[in-house]
């Protein structure tokens, strides 16, 4: 005989929270689940989206909480944008991520949030090493193809502030290079900050909003005290759906926290119609591209605050190639890549790959040769983990902003422009503490 599940009472808090959505408007209708990528997954039988719903509406919030499944979730929002009745499944599954012991966060992301909180970056790189490395691979890039370049940190009255990526500065060094191009091409006013400098928000990958919440106001006080113009919001879909999410609540505790800030795909947009870089589609010839539509650039981030980025990257790649493919579906019906929510340094490899088996078959089908992407996890995911599960891979990944580095044709500066450049990196090094080595040492041949 099957045993009656009798309704439990919620703890008052979370009552009160779930009261929000109406569980008991559920259809039950399993929208939800047959769009969702973790159903039929090994190792999670008989668990689903529409039975979670069903068991919190039931009060059965422990059981909930201790399993994997919001965790393997990757809040890619399918599930949202299918739904009768509009219910905000993501929002749930990332409150229930919050109800974990921090002791019991599976893999690193906790230690990376506590990591940001108490040194600004998640892999905890010291300030120095942060300062050498931003100074050496500078120098290098002006030796070999930008003269005049260096690295601008704390530059007051900046026109553009970006955010680097931890796991950048950490190990993939060579990945900071490609923006670095791009703002030089276009003779861009820009600048890093020395501290509180991370992009991606592990705090929304976790459930702790009150992480996020501190990291956007971080990033509203760097924009204020370096009384800069215009952020650019982080590339890491999480990261910069986060960031929206925190300077929100920021905003609603003071208005005066509304600071200016631009999409990558809005600024690269507005380079190359303005003619601020040049680009030479003949480089690409040869090769099919195709564009991966990111859960949160897209189909979370038009949900949540009006405008997903659909159009924009399609026509950046057109500018830069003469053969784009679809990948299908597409757009707000795409598929996630299987990294997102931070799936992609949690310790569940294997089901992060079963979530890809869509994607490696959307990729196979469309026949692309490169796989344009516009967020970090993506990039990781596509170009590393389904590769190593599904060897039949024959395609590259490159960022957007890879794809417009590598496009563009760039203009000379003048010897005045460098000159005045390199006084300004000297001036900025003495002032950080950064022992340059003597330039010859790193002329070539030398």
């Amino acid at each position: 005989m099957q045993e009656v599940i009798e309704p439990q009472r919620l703890p008052d808090g979370i009552r009160e929270y779930l009261a929000g959505f109406d569980l008991h408007i559920c259809l039950t209708c399993g929208t939800c689940t047959n769009g969702c990528p973790i159903t039929g997954m090994p190792g999670m039988e008989g668990w689903d989206t529409r039975k979670v719903l069903r068991m919190l509406a039931l009060g059965m919030l422990e059981d909930v909480v201790q399993s994997r499944f919001p965790w393997l979730c990757t809040g890619c929002g399918r599930c949202v944008h299918g739904c009768p009745m509009n219910i905000d499944i993501v929002a749930i599954m990332g409150r229930m991520k919050s109800l974990r012991p921090r002791d019991q966060v599976p893999g690193i992301l906790h230690k990376g949030v506590e990591n940001v909180l108490n040194t600004g970056n998640n892999m905890a790189i010291p300030r120095e090493d942060y300062f050498f490395l931003m100074s050496d691979m500078g120098r290098e890039l002006a030796e070999e193809e930008c003269p005049g370049f260096y690295v601008p940190i704390d530059r007051d009255n900046a026109e553009i502030l970006f955010f680097p990526n931890s796991k950048e500065v950490f190990s993939d060094n060579d990945d900071m290079i490609w923006w670095w191009k791009i703002f030089y091409a276009a003779r861009e006013n820009w600048t890093i900050p020395s501290e509180n400098w991370e992009a991606v928000d592990w705090g929304l990958f976790t459930g702790n909003e009150e992480a996020t919440r501190i990291l956007a106001a971080r990033k509203i006080d760097l924009m204020k005290k370096l009384h800069i113009h215009r952020m650019i919001m982080p590339d890491c879909g999480g990261g910069s759906y986060g960031c929206r999410k925190g300077m929100k609540a920021c905003v609603m505790e003071d208005p005066n926290n509304r600071i200016e800030h631009i999409y990558l795909y809005d600024y690269l947009k507005e380079i190359i119609e303005q003619g601020r870089v040049t680009l030479d589609k003949s480089v690409n010839e040869g090769k099919v591209f195709t564009w991966h539509d990111s859960c949160k650039h897209g189909r979370e981030l038009e949900r949540n605050f009006g405008h997903g980025y659909f159009e924009e990257p399609r026509w950046i790649i057109q500018q830069c190639v003469d053969r784009f493919v679809e990948l299908e579906p597409t757009r707000a019906n795409n598929y996630c890549c299987g990294a997102g929510g931070g799936n992609w340094p949690m310790p569940y490899e294997k089901e992060s790959a079963y979530h890809a088996r869509h994607k490696y078959r959307q990729i196979k089908n469309s026949q692309a040769h490169v796989v344009v992407v516009g967020c970090s996890n993506c990039r990781d995911q596509i170009m590393k983990r389904i590769p190593k599960f599904y060897p039949d891979c024959d395609y590259e990944v490159k960022y957007i902003w890879q794809l417009v580095a590598e496009t563009l044709v760039i203009t000379p500066w003048s010897s005045r422009e460098i000159e005045r450049a390199e006084e300004e990196a000297r001036a900025q090094w003495e002032r950080l503490g950064v022992e340059m080595e003597e330039e010859e040492q790193h002329l070539p041949g030398a």
